[in-house]
């Protein structure tokens, strides 16, 4: 026996830890008595639960721009390093320490401020994927759908006359039902309000209200906001009385001044006599899809700010019809409104706002005007919750009071009627008897006027006898209804014209409605007489003799509906409750209808109740649910004593109670959590459930004295059980809180005839087939109660303080007993889905029983259990039970020399018989996680949240600190280890490959660096399994519990056992630890979703389409499902559910291992978890890190340990542990995390140093860049921890070597990389750990004398020319012009590194690849080439090899540069230097041919020509005929027709340009760019950059002048330029590619005239050319270069003829000769030349400038140039019209003779002017006496030169 064995065997008598582990815990049982928050202010006439909201202050958010930051970096400037302040430097680096000393000080750092609950930083598990855990349910609360708010802001006609009054409400189309209660609001001025003053003297504040909040259960595309208008009653029809509206407005006050005078008379006249009296004015709706598609007829605000979140609507209107009021008409309208044909909108004077209601609105009053919290000031007009009447059931029990009657008087017939009966009105009133006094004050008032009326009146149809109404009367009812109370209906002729001896109201009929029979409400609909004259007393008796309108018919149709928590409205609850009634208050006899009830049939009667229950509606039963169980609980507790018998209706009570639960369960799925359990019944349950007083209380439930025999509302009792109190009884009946402590506090004794426990497991024993069949369904629902009941039994008899095997008789234990077997043999036979859920349900139960009874006997419950399911393993088909014994892990050597440690680590038998439960939970785990398993995925994340659940108690544990303590429990989970071990290969891969690695030395562009390899961390696949079949979040967890183990297993342990592993195993397990690291690596943006407070952030449309349209998303609707969330859904059946988690076609297979949520559970009681601290985890990853870094420390020490014990294993396990601890470091961890890590990697790189400096250099430069990036961390002291750590590297490397080449290299490209990729960078933090390095250095007193400190020196300051260059470059991301100008400029400065120069040379070409500059990158490519064909023809020579730069030269002259620097500086045999992959024979192939694809795509095939005249060789040489062959195929396909480049200069004035100010480029552009284009790029980018008006294109091409510019401005001059070429050059460059490669002069015009004007006539016209010579030749590595060299010439007037002439010239030349001939072309360049209406044309030419000899000599030649070349034009004329007669057909025979007559013309007049001759010209000159500069002709231009 457990309880005589603990009892028995006390611990020992030292005090201590271990002594406090073995004590079992106290009893957890505790009873909490939960107080009610009440919503309201006002006293609790109405209680209900307070909604737990979230609300985020919008207000609060707020974003920095960039824009908001200083620009510029410190690159801008120079800095003076030595100047620089260093990081604080650590004592005790420089000191010689001997290995055992530093690592003792390091795990003695690492010991302090360590968290000892690890799991307390993790996660708590979800409350919905716990197996061991209930998630509590929801509080209950009232119904709430989706809230819209809406608010009337104005209502402003063109004229303002009278008072308008609204109303709002909710219309469903598809379902043809209102959704809603009516919204009235008053938006009239003050002085329209003041003219029905004498009306309303006192007005309420709560009707004042301007804005309301909807509720919308079921979204749906069919909902319309119905706005309907009202006036004051007038004489007039509608049309009538609408119409000044729509013919006048007030802007035409003069026009219509004594018509609008005398309108506002009469209206005020109106108001003074019948402002009582309303008649229908106008109307419309809003279909509210247009609020979130933002179509349809709905005008926006022009005031309003376009955004999403508010719809501000300016709303048209219709004016409304008298004889179509009607609801069917109304849907008819709106039906029609839906389509784009709609009515005219005719005025528009509505303005309103609709928008997501906020989650805890203020000053807001509820149905009942209730004023709800929080509401800060009463005077602050107010906000209305408008009550929803759901389109379809709501399941959600009644907790608040609410009794409201609405009234809706449709039409009345009067047509029969004699008499002036037309203007009919019609009063209701509710009355409590029949005396007119006896009218109650509990109508509801509109708007602004009284809180509550007596009476109310429908609106008047003018001059109509049958009308139609729309009227809404919203009442308060008492609760205590008597047959007394009835509505009273009165119809009135109203008179609207004064006349003499006419009363204004006439009564013309009368009817009314008694609101009780048989004790029911009367509700529906009513087609009622109407009595001529006025009822008698007595009138509901006295019938006969009266007069009837049309001889008795039904002529007044009215609906009558109810929102009540008291009167149920269905016939089997009221039955129910009635009967239960008569038996609590002995009332017998007592008529129920046709029946008499007497003691003889009441037992009868009330049976057949009960088993009538399953016939009364869902809706209803669930509406009234905590009433309903009370009683039959009541029933089953408490049998009536009838005429001295016990009536024993207790199985009655339980096969309805089974039933009922059943029915709700089946038909509510949708609202069930993970376990199947309905939270409905859970939530009553938890919260609404407690043992019937064992005392008689008269009356034991809440009951009415009534004025007659009958009982009138039965449902009231509930008032007792949800806490609601009923206003309206003389004695409140005690509420629940106080019920329950007045029990608690008398602690009564005794007990009744029965206690529930009891009852229930007896009648469950003994239950029926078809009733055990409905409880077995729902056995969850039975074990809970029981248990609520026998804690509430426990505490209130006072038994909690008697020994266990005494708290409960003998009978109730042997009954447990035979239910436990019952079931157990149930789920043994079951099929899945019912099996999996009476397996949890009775797992809890076992659990819940450990904290109650004899813990001995529920121990042997569960021996039970698993024997019956495990016998039932052979004999079952749907049921495979796991094996538990004999299975063993077999995966570890066997070598080993300590059994006792290895069986500590094996999930072997002796140790799952020493320790049965956790044995059992981690056998079922191993299985679960095998490979092949089928079926079982699903299962993983249940499994491991279990032993998540468990470790999560002993780290909650107060009595589990100590460390001790904690290496006992942890040897209860060491079988763990290899169990994840083995499943390594099935783990989430975490690992970041973007992580910064050697592979990113790629710096910009992501060209590879030397040494880049793959990541280092592979999951190891394991032949024939499935990898990564765990999810992350099952990963994650099952990793956070092996850490767990390893955390607090004892560390002497470990090592003895790590060092019995074989090297795959201890691999293996470094694998493990380097997963750890990457799992729990902290990520500031990562956001880990719990299922618990899963809530998808939305923005305000989002909201509104949710609200509108139901617009849910399948996993939040599923996560909604899963576990009913604050906005819960009514669903019944299957609505909006698109499938279900619980009946997937996957889950077929669980049921081999779905035991396996029993034993957890067992397991956490006995550890005695506490929810509470479950709850209280948080998640804190930051401190997470730092626990699983001091955790993966501990093992790698222990590693380290076995390393230097086991040399054998030195080399295989130092790699494995240094890439381990290298992953450390490069994720994103805490400062105290780095800094411990930085010590071990310390210690180990000094017990260790050939592990780096004499093995692969990859290791090496992973550390360094490592390192180098925690220099330019944020934190001073992580900083100062990584220059200690890189200047130990270097100097360890330089005591081996006597120099530290290969630290230096590594660490000079992990630089570039980490500038060029890393957005994290801090150029300044690197600075200052740069300058800790150097003052290190200064430092060391042992290597002061040798040249060490004068190299750290060096590679610093190379290091800080490095950081300033690339962080500028960081600067200019978006300007490719000056990134790439900086790239160059780096790239440039890598002269001595041709490693990292041949680095920037491919992130140059890859940026011009990426921006399609072909061309560029190509060149960039064949620099690259160049670079490594240099280097290796210093290492050897080839023949067949270039012999360097010189051998490019036929591609670019610019590859000059790329000559190698002289051996005595850089010599490519130095270790580090040229050891890339590149600096090879295939890599210099590799570079061409890329270089030859990239010319390719740039169509210049030329080049591709030269490249491959340097490839051939190679090919040749190594034989390789399929290149070869591939090389003269892809020339044979080149040399197709292509554009070339766009030349553009672009000149940059300003200071706001920096170094590029008063600097001139040209830029090359893609092939037909624009002026336009390039001006427009430019100035938009550079406008982004200073500010749009900050920025001026200069428009012309003239010299600027910088003192007239605006200083604080940026100006751009930019140029369409042209190649030039020298006439030499032109016999070179014949083809199109030669003038369009190697281009280094450009040319472009200005053309000016004397008087500042751009253009002028002919005789005053110059012009200027400009030439450009820049530095290097296109293409070129970049897109634009500098120049370098302008020269300017201006051409005279005569000399710009002789230009122009000379081009038409050549043009007629080309046209004539083109192969083959353009006739098209050739007619239109011949109507250039000789066409008459050519303005300045070449006659007119001729004519200003040959028509005079030039007095000028210096003109004479110009004069004769110009002659000679009207001759050449002339004769080209001639041959033009000479072949385009040969070309044209007869149809252009005319066109060509006009041609040839034009031609005789002009050359007839041109006759004179060419033939004469300057007489001057034919004598000899003199020879000049000064050398002179190129002209055209004279060489006597105008000439300006500037270098």
């Amino acid at each position: 026996d457990y309880e005589e064995y603990v009892s028995s065997h006390p611990p020992g008598a030292e005090p201590g830890p271990l002594r406090q582990l073995l004590e079992f815990p106290s009893d957890d049982l505790e009873l909490l008595l939960q107080e009610r928050e009440c919503a309201t202010i006002e006293p609790p006439k109405a209680c209900p639960n307070a909604e737990f909201c979230l609300w985020q202050d919008d207000s609060k958010r707020h974003s920095v721009s960039l824009d908001d930051t200083p620009r510029g970096s410190w690159a801008s400037s120079i800095f003076d390093l030595k100047n620089s302040t260093p990081d604080a430097l650590l004592p005790s680096v420089l000191e010689r320490t001997a290995a055992e000393d530093m690592d003792r000080r390091n795990a003695e750092n690492r010991q302090q401020c360590r968290h000892t609950d690890l799991l307390g930083l993790y996660p708590a598990p979800d409350e919905d994927e716990a197996v061991e855990r209930c998630a509590i349910p929801e509080v209950p609360n009232e119904h709430s759908g989706q809230r819209i708010m809406v608010k009337c802001l104005s209502l402003k006609f063109e004229i303002e006359i009278e008072p308008i009054f609204g109303s709002l409400a909710l219309y469903d189309v598809r379902e043809k039902k209102k959704i809603s209660e009516d919204f009235h609001f008053d938006l009239n001025s003050d002085q329209m309000k003041s003219l029905l003053r004498p009306h309303s003297p006192h007005v309420a504040i709560s009707t004042l209200a301007r804005s309301a909040i909807f509720s919308i259960t079921y979204p749906s595309p069919d909902i319309f906001l119905v706005i309907k208008l009202e006036k004051i009653l007038q004489q007039g029809d509608i049309g009538e009385c609408c119409e000044p509206y729509m013919v006048m407005k007030e802007s035409d006050s003069t026009k219509h001044k004594e018509k609008l005078e005398k309108l506002r008379a009469q209206a005020e006249q109106m108001c003074t006599r019948l402002g009582r009296f309303r008649m229908p004015f106008a109307w419309t709706a809003i279909h509210l899809l247009n609020i979130v598609s933002s179509v349809g007829g709905l005008d926006r605000s022009d005031s309003d700010s376009d955004t999403a979140t508010e719809r501000m609507l300016r709303v048209s209107v219709l004016l409304q019809e008298g004889d179509r009021l009607s609801d069917e008409d109304l849907y008819k309208f709106l039906a029609d409104m839906r389509r784009p044909s709609s009515v005219l909108r005719r005025l528009r004077p509505l303005k309103i706002d609709i928008s997501p209601a906020p989650e805890a609105p203020h000053y807001c009053l509820s149905p009942e005007l209730l004023h709800v919290k929080p509401y800060p000031d009463p005077r602050v007009r107010p906000t209305k919750e408008v009550l929803e009447f759901p389109a379809r059931y709501v399941y959600t029990p009644h907790t608040t009071y609410r009794n409201l009657l609405y009234v809706y008087p449709q039409s009345v017939n009067f047509n029969s009627r004699q008499g002036s009966v037309r203007n009919i009105a019609v009063k209701v009133q509710f009355m409590a008897g029949e005396d007119p006094s006896q009218a109650m004050p509990v109508i509801f008032g509109k708007s602004s006027c009284a809180e509550f009326y007596k009476e109310a009146y429908t609106q008047v149809i003018y001059h109509n006898k049958s009308p139609e109404f729309y009227e809404e009367v919203k009442m308060k009812i008492p609760a205590n209804l008597t047959d007394n109370h009835h509505l009273l209906f009165t119809f009135y002729h109203i008179s609207c014209q004064p006349k003499q001896n006419t009363p204004l109201e006439t009564p013309v009929g009368y009817t009314w409605i008694p609101l009780m029979q048989h004790g029911r409400l009367r509700t529906g609909s009513f087609s009622l007489p109407v009595s001529v004259e006025k009822p008698p007393p007595s009138y509901s008796v006295q019938l006969p003799g009266m007069k009837w309108v049309d001889n008795h018919k039904g002529v007044f149709n009215v609906e009558v509906k109810a929102a009540s928590s008291v009167h149920t409205q269905d016939p089997h609850l009221d039955k129910f409750f009635t009967l239960v009634y008569v038996l609590e208050e002995y009332s017998f006899p007592y008529r129920l209808k046709d029946v008499i009830i007497t003691e003889a049939n009441v037992e009868a009667e009330l049976k057949a109740s009960m088993a009538a229950l399953k016939g009364a509606l869902l809706d209803t039963c669930v509406r009234f649910l905590h009433q309903l169980m009370s009683k039959l609980i009541l029933l089953i507790v408490h049998p009536p004593v009838i005429a001295g018998q016990i009536v024993n209706l207790g199985r009655a009570a339980f096969e309805a109670m089974a039933l009922l639960v059943n029915q709700i369960h089946k038909n509510l799925e949708g609202n069930q959590d993970h376990h199947g359990r309905n939270n409905l019944l859970s939530s009553y349950i938890h919260y609404c459930f407690h043992l019937p007083t064992t005392e008689p209380v008269s009356p034991p439930y809440a009951t009415l004295s009534r004025a007659t025999a009958r009982p009138s509302s039965l449902l009231l009792s509930r008032s007792k059980s949800i806490s609601n109190s009923n206003p309206d009884l003389a004695s409140t009946p005690a509420t629940p809180d106080e019920e329950v402590q007045r029990i608690i506090g008398s602690k009564v004794g005794g007990s009744s005839s029965g206690l529930l426990h009891e009852e229930l497991a007896l009648q469950w024993v003994v239950s029926s087939s078809t009733v055990r069949e409905a409880s077995l369904q729902q056995a969850w629902f039975f074990f809970q109660l029981m248990v609520k009941s026998m804690s509430h039994h426990l505490f209130l008899s006072s038994r909690l303080d008697m020994p266990r095997r005494q708290r409960f008789p003998d009978r109730f234990v042997d009954d447990i007993a035979a239910l436990v077997c019952a079931i157990s043999a149930d789920i043994a036979s079951r099929y899945h889905k019912v099996k999996e859920q009476l397996n949890s349900s009775l797992a809890f139960f076992l659990n819940d029983l450990l904290s109650l009874m004899d813990r001995g006997f529920v121990f042997n419950l569960v021996r039970s259990y698993y024997k019956q399911v495990h016998a039932q393993k052979h004999t079952s088909t749907h049921f495979k039970m796991l094996p538990v014994s004999g299975h063993t892990h077999s995966a570890f050597s066997s070598h080993v020399q300590d059994q006792g440690v290895v069986s500590m680590f094996e999930l072997s038998v002796p140790f799952r018989q020493q320790h049965f439960l956790s044995g059992l939970l981690l056998a079922e785990l191993s299985l679960i996680l095998e490979p092949d398993g089928e079926g079982v995925f699903f299962l993983h994340k249940k499994t491991i949240s279990a032993l998540h659940s468990l470790l999560c108690s002993h780290d909650a544990d107060p009595r589990y600190t100590d460390p001790q303590v904690r290496s006992n429990i942890a040897q209860l989970y060491l079988p763990l280890i290899p169990i994840v071990m083995e499943t390594l290969a099935q783990l989430h891969d975490f690992t970041d490959n973007s992580t910064i690695s050697q592979s990113v030395a790629m710096a910009i562009a992501g060209s590879p660096l030397p040494h880049s390899k793959a990541n280092p961390f592979t999951l190891p696949s394991v032949a024939g399994r499935q990898c990564s079949t765990l999810s992350a979040e099952c990963s994650r967890t099952l990793l956070v519990c092996f850490l767990w183990v390893l955390k607090n297993a004892d560390a002497g342990l470990l090592e003895r056992w790590v060092s019995d592993l074989s090297v795959p195993q201890i691999n293996r397990l470094l694998d493990l630890l380097h997963l750890c690291l990457s799992c729990f690596e902290y990520k500031k943006a990562l956001q880990r979703i719990n299922s618990l407070t899963f809530k998808k952030s939305q923005d305000m449309k989002a909201r509104l389409e949710e609200a509108i349209l139901g617009t849910i998303g399948a996993r939040q609707e599923m996560v909604r499902r899963c576990r009913g969330t604050t906005e819960r859904s009514p669903y019944g059946g299957q609505e909006n559910v698109r499938w279900r988690k619980n009946v997937t076609h996957w889950r077929q297979n669980a049921d081999r291992v779905d035991k396996c949520v029993f034993f957890p559970l067992l397991l956490r009681s006995i550890f005695s978890l506490c929810p509470s601290h479950l709850n209280a985890f948080t998640t804190n990853t930051m401190c997470y890190d730092m626990c699983n870094f001091h955790i993966v420390h501990k093992c790698l020490c222990v590693f380290l340990h076995q390393t230097v014990v086991m040399s054998e294993l030195k080399e295989s396990v130092l790699v494995g542990v240094l890439r381990v601890l290298l992953h450390s470091m490069a994720g994103n961890q805490s400062a105290l995390f780095l800094q411990h890590c930085f010590s071990t990697q310390r210690a180990l790189v000094y017990k260790f140093p050939e592990m780096l400096f004499e093995e692969d250099t990859e290791l090496c430069a992973d550390l360094c860049l490592r390192l180098l990036r925690h220099c330019s961390s944020s934190v001073s002291s992580v900083r100062s921890h990584a220059s200690a750590s890189l200047y130990l590297l270097m100097r360890q490397n330089f005591e081996i070597g006597n120099n530290f080449a290969r630290v230096k290299m590594q660490v000079t490209m992990s630089l570039s990389s980490l500038v060029g990729t890393s957005t994290k960078f801090n150029e300044e933090h690197l600075r200052r750990s740069l300058k800790t390095i150097l003052t290190y250095a200064e430092d060391d007193l042992e290597l002061r004398d040798s040249p060490f400190p004068e190299q750290v020196q060096d590679l610093v300051f190379n290091l800080h020319m490095i950081l300033t260059d690339t962080v500028k470059m960081k600067e200019h991301q978006q300007d490719p012009e000056m990134l790439i100008d900086l790239m160059y400029r780096i790239a440039k400065g890598y002269q001595n590194s041709p490693d990292l120069r041949l680095t920037w040379l491919q992130n140059m070409a890859g940026k011009h690849s990426e921006r399609g500059n072909h061309a560029e990158a190509a060149h960039c490519l064949v620099h690259s080439a160049a670079l490594v064909a240099e280097y290796l023809n210093m290492l050897e020579d080839c023949r067949y090899l270039p012999i360097g730069c010189v051998s490019f030269q036929s591609i670019s002259s610019n590859v000059l540069e790329e000559s190698a620097v002289s051996d005595d500086i850089l010599s490519p045999e130095e270790e580090g230097i040229c050891s890339g992959k590149y600096f090879s024979e295939s890599g210099l192939v590799g570079l061409l041919e890329h270089a030859a694809a990239s010319f390719n795509m740039a169509a210049m095939y030329e080049a591709i020509n030269e490249v491959y005249k340097i490839l051939c060789p190679i090919h040749e040489a190594n034989r390789d005929f399929k290149k070869l062959a591939s090389v003269h195929g892809k020339l044979q396909d080149a040399f197709n027709k292509r554009m070339f480049g766009t030349y553009f200069r672009v000149g940059f004035y300003g200071c706001r340009f920096g170094d590029l100010d008063e600097q001139e480029f040209v830029y090359k552009e893609p092939s037909i760019t624009k002026l336009a284009e390039i001006s427009h790029r430019l100035e938009e980018f550079y406008s982004e950059r200073f500010g749009d008006d900050m920025v001026v294109i200069i428009k012309d091409s003239n010299p600027v002048d910088k003192n007239k510019l605006d200083p604080n401005k940026a100006y751009l001059q930019i140029t369409y330029v042209e190649p030039f070429f020298d006439t030499y050059e032109l016999k070179e460059r014949i083809t199109y590619f030669d003038k369009n490669y190697n281009l280094r002069t450009f040319m472009y015009c200005t053309p000016f005239t004397l008087d500042g004007r751009a253009h002028g006539d002919l005789h005053e016209q110059y012009k200027r050319k400009t030439f450009l010579t820049t530095s290097h030749a296109f293409p070129y590595i970049k897109t634009r270069i500098n120049v370098i060299h302008k020269e300017e010439i201006i051409l005279m007037p005569m000399e710009v003829a002789i230009e122009d002439m000379q081009k038409k010239t050549q043009e007629l030349a080309f046209a004539t000769h083109q192969d083959p001939a353009d006739p098209k072309m050739l007619q239109m360049v011949l109507q250039g030349c000789v066409g008459t209406t050519v303005n300045q044309g070449p006659l007119e030419v001729a004519q200003v400038f040959l028509s005079e000899i030039p007095e000028d000599p210096k003109l004479f030649r110009h004069h004769n140039k110009l002659r000679l070349c009207f001759k050449d034009f002339s004769k080209r004329c001639e041959d033009a019209l000479r072949k385009n007669k040969s070309l044209i057909g007869p149809d252009q025979k005319e066109y060509h003779r006009e041609l040839e007559r034009n031609y005789t013309k002009l050359r007839e007049a041109l006759f004179p002017l060419i033939n004469r001759k300057i007489p001057q010209l034919y004598r000899p000159l003199p020879l000049p006496t000064t050398p002179t500069q190129r002209n055209s002709l004279s060489r006597s231009s105008f000439r300006r030169v500037e270098c």
